[in-house]
């Protein structure tokens, strides 16, 4: 149990790291940006580690490492929380719907084309 928590811990500071780099890399113009691409991004590679390569081809602690942990931390619910609410605020309501339909349709398609991308891999070889 304890280098399951261990793994997670690794891949989340990891992950939460990279949230941040990629948050200073990203131009944030009142739009943000840089959360929408770290949710799509972690939604297509959790598709892909968590459901598709953890079944077959990588350890349930390298799949807690990368999944819950990296991706955990890198992607984040509660920016996207945040960030809607100040872009209510800020009165960019049709900013606001806009992100939240991409976040909300597009996360999900994106873990799905993950999964079945790498089932599709993996049964070629």
């Amino acid at each position: 149990m304890l280098q399951q928590v261990a793994m997670v811990a690794i891949g989340g500071g990891i992950g939460a790291a990279l949230r941040y780099l990629t948050s200073e890399w990203i131009a944030n113009d009142g739009f943000p940006y840089a959360t929408l691409a770290v949710n799509l991004v972690g939604s297509f590679l959790m598709g892909a580690i968590a459901i598709g390569l953890a079944e077959q081809v990588i350890s349930k602690d390298i799949a807690l490492l990368l999944g819950t942990g990296l991706l955990g931390g890198l992607t984040t619910m509660s920016a996207f929380s945040v960030e809607t609410i100040q872009l209510i605020e800020n009165q960019q309501t049709g900013l606001a719907v806009g992100y939240v339909s991409i976040t909300m349709l597009l996360c999900p398609l994106l873990a799905l084309l993950g999964w079945k991308l790498s089932g599709t891999i993996l049964s070629s070889t």
